[in-house]
Formats: structure tokens, sequence, C-alpha cells
């Protein structure tokens, strides 16, 4: 038995087939092979077409099933993971009514700040756990304040996966987790939250039925089978935001323990039991794919926006025959600290961990007859990792204190460097798995249409590939001066 998993990312589209008895990827592949554009309309702003994404999600899969290594009809199930945050608005034909203004957005954090003001700090942290932000909620608001002809044809919005899992089953469903994540939801009513509805003035009917995530999202529509070479009636049984769906992907599911990703942005995601939250927002708390009113699961969401981004406008800088692992290669050759080269990894929108501040990226030091691009190479993965360290301190403020992180062996966690770097900076261990998105999000399925009796079950066969430690001290020196010129920056934003 086999089970489809579709990982809606910002840089593309990834799905793998895994067979459910040996939790093992049949086959899998990822399209567009380059990055997917991103329309910057105005400064601080970040769209991507929904239409893209579903173009992409046909293509990667037929491109999966050209393989010949599975028969696409023994596929029982579906699991969708998404970036988190967008916000896509559909009429009542199911036609877009304007491109997704996605997660890396900044154009709403005014509009959240003015409701986080006007519903009160206090209530707004203790009942929807984060202030409204830059968060789903809050780019609705932009729309209705902004495009009124557009806000006045909307009869249900989504979140990124909601769209793919509508063009597969022409059902629309959300859930908590889903709801928690565009700052709908109200923990301490378990509802979605009348504070946020009547101070922005939206209309609950633009919200879809809630369901559990773990749960049929709607079966394959005929004609969209017979064009996968799909069955049709296959059950969409699992979707969750990215990070969530990579701590499932992970095995993180019980309080204390740690998941990490850096691709596009840098996340940790811890899970606590607690309605726990930042005073200043600076980290986020959602429900976790396994919450319930009666078993109160949480993640704890760090983000830095411009990680994985970051490196990948270094690669551009340098043109497109420096790879990813010859960058890697030559920055392992310069010495720790970069002989004082610092660089602020923050260009990518407006940064929770920040205060929402917007403050670019800054390279600071450039000696120009002693600095090469390889230096630049190591620079940036230190300024990565020195981000790492400044919010996993914020999370240590917050109660969160954790022994070991697991992470994918993918995106700048293949260099190895990277890694130690990440490990001597935050000094916590990391265990790295041969895992995704789109694994996990498959196994996800699984668990949702009952193929697996638990989610112990589905992970049965995760075995961490390397464990990697802390080896010494000398980075704290180079840390604490990164530190003090992100302060500075700070202040001088103010």
């Amino acid at each position: 038995m086999l089970l489809l998993g579709i990982d809606v990312g910002t840089s593309s589209i990834k799905v793998s087939v895994v067979d459910a008895q040996t939790q093992k990827t049949v086959a899998s592949a990822q399209y567009p092979e380059t990055e997917s554009a991103i329309t910057t309309l105005q400064p601080g702003w970040a769209e991507q077409s929904p239409d893209m994404w579903w173009q992409h999600v046909q293509q990667a899969l037929k491109t999966c099933n050209q393989s010949g290594k599975y028969n696409p009809q023994d596929i029982a199930a579906i699991g969708i993971a998404y970036q988190m945050h967008g916000l896509v608005l559909v009429d009542k034909d199911q036609n877009l009514l304007r491109d997704s203004i996605i997660w890396c957005d900044s154009r709403a954090v005014e509009i959240g700040e003015q409701a986080f003001n006007a519903i009160g700090h206090d209530k707004c942290l203790s009942h929807l756990l984060n202030s409204p932000g830059n968060f789903t909620a809050s780019k609705l608001a932009w729309v209705k304040q902004n495009e009124p002809e557009v806000y006045a044809k909307i009869d249900k919005i989504m979140l990124p996966g909601d769209y793919i899992a509508m063009k597969l089953s022409g059902e629309i469903t959300t859930s908590v987790s889903a709801l928690s994540e565009g700052v709908f939801f109200d923990f301490v009513n378990n509802t979605i939250s009348k504070d946020i509805i009547n101070h922005y003035g939206f209309s609950e009917s633009f919200f879809p039925p809630i369901q559990p995530v773990f749960s049929n999202h709607g079966g394959v529509l005929p004609s969209v089978a017979q064009q996968l070479g799909l069955k049709a009636g296959i059950p969409i049984a699992y979707k969750a935001g990215d990070q969530p769906n990579n701590a499932l992907s992970l095995n993180v599911l019980n309080p204390g323990e740690v998941a990490a990703t850096a691709g596009t942005s840098g996340v940790i995601y811890g899970v606590s039991d607690e309605l726990t939250y930042d005073p200043q927002s600076r980290v986020n708390t959602f429900a976790h794919v396994n919450y319930t009113e009666q078993q109160k699961s949480l993640g704890v969401l760090l983000c830095i926006n411009g990680t994985g981004s970051l490196y990948r406008w270094t690669k551009n800088l340098f043109g497109a025959a420096v790879s990813y692992q010859q960058m890697n290669s030559e920055a392992a050759k310069i010495p720790l600290g970069s002989d004082g080269l610092r660089i602020l990894p923050f260009g990518n929108g407006a940064e929770r961990m920040l205060n929402n501040e917007l403050i670019g990226v800054h390279f600071h030091h450039i000696d120009l007859n002693l600095h090469t691009q390889a230096h630049i190479f190591r620079a940036v993965q230190e300024g990565i990792a020195s981000a790492f360290r400044y919010g996993v301190d914020i999370m240590r403020e917050n109660g969160m204190n954790p022994t070991v992180i697991r992470a994918g062996k993918a995106n700048l966690f293949l260099s190895n460097l990277f890694a130690q770097t990440f490990v001597n900076a935050t000094g916590i261990p990391v265990e790295l798995y041969n895992n995704d998105g789109s694994v996990g999000a498959a196994l996800g399925a699984g668990i949702g249409a009952g193929i697996f009796a638990s989610p112990q079950e589905a992970f049965r066969q995760m075995q961490p590939l390397q464990l990697i430690e802390p080896n010494n001290d000398a980075f704290e020196p180079v840390y604490q001066e990164w530190k003090g010129l992100l302060l500075k920056q700070l202040s001088i934003s103010e």
C-alpha cells in the first residue's frame, strides 16, 4: 500500500511516494528544478500564484509517476504540507480572486499592531497566544482595506495547502492547527476568535468546516484522478503547515521534543502541553498536528525569514556555476570567525523575533585586501547560526530548554560546517535524519487514513543518521560580537 505526500514549498513543490509497510520512500520528484519566483510589487511585499503551485504539483506528480517504480493506482491516501501563513481567496465558484500574499510578506505589520493594541495585549496573548502581527488575519484585513472589490467577492479564505486540496477534491476544509497559524483561533474558548472577527469585521462564513488534521479532507475528483493517473476518491487524509509537518516527520510530538529546519527560512519548533506565549510575541505558539481540546499539544515556533534565502542569494551573486556543494567546500577552508567578517541575515521580510523589524542584510568589517568569496560563504553560515542562537536564547527565556534538536539532513544541514557551527553556537546536540516534508506528509496521510494505528507506528523504522555534539566553545566570542552588531542595528532602526 502506497502513500503520497505533497510539500508545497516557497521554492518548489516536492512529492514523495512512500511504502506504508516499510515507511521507505519509493520515488520522489521536485518541480521546478530552479526556484519558483516570488512577486515583489513593493518593498516588503511577497506574493505567489496558487495556480502556479497547482501546475507544479501536477508536473511533479507526473514526473514521479513516470519513474516506473510504482503503480499510481496503488496510492491509498494523500497528505499535504505547505508554506505557512499565506492567504488564498476564492469566490463561490472556487475561482481565485488574487495571488496569495505569502508568509514573508510584510505589508500588514502595522495593521496587526493596531489590532494588538485595540484588542489588548493581555487578551491577545492569553487567548490567541500571539499578537495578530503579520499573520493571515492581518493580511486579510489589508485586502479589506485596500482591495474592497476583491474582498466583496470572497466566499472562502484558505491557506496554501487548502487550495491544493481543493483542486484535488473540490472540497475546502480547515483545522484548529491551520486557524491558529493564521491567528484566527481562541485557545481559551476553543473557537474561532470573536475578538479577531469583530475587530476586523470579518464574516464567519469565510471559514471552511473545521476538521482534525488527521481526517478525510475530501476525495480526489474523477477528472483529476484520470489526469494524474490516480484512483478516484483517494482521501486527502492529512493537511498541515510545513513546520508542524516537519516536526511530525521527525517524530516530534511530545512535550519537550524539538525540531529544526534551515530551508528558505530557519525554524526551531518545540512541543509544549501548556498554553504558553512570549510576552513580546517574538516566538509564536500554534496548535500542533496532534492538538485536541482534551490534550493540548502546542508548537512553539521561532522563525528566521532569511536563512536558505540568503544562501541562495549569495550563490546567485557569484554566478550559477557555483554549486552549494562548492560553496560549502570553500567555506570550510576559512578559519572560524571568517577573519572578522560578520553578516546579519535578515533580508527576507519583517522578522518576528526582532519585534517585526525589517532591518535587511548587513555585511560588517569587509577587508578588500583580505576577504574572498569563500569568506562570504562562511560568514553567511556563521551569521545564520548566530541568528539561530539569538532565537534559541529567546525560547530559553520562555522556559523551553531543549537538550537535543532533531533535523532532516537537507538544505543547510547538508553542510557539515553549518551543522557543526549551529551546534557550537546553540550548545545543543543535533540528531540528523534522512527525511523531508513530503515524506512526512505521506506518513501523516497514513495516520489520517487509519493505515497506521498510531503516529508511533508510522515512525517505527526511523533511525538517526548522525549525532553532532558541541566540540568547542570558540564560537562564543564570534557570537557575542555578532550580537552586539545586531543590537546596534536594531537601535538604529527604532
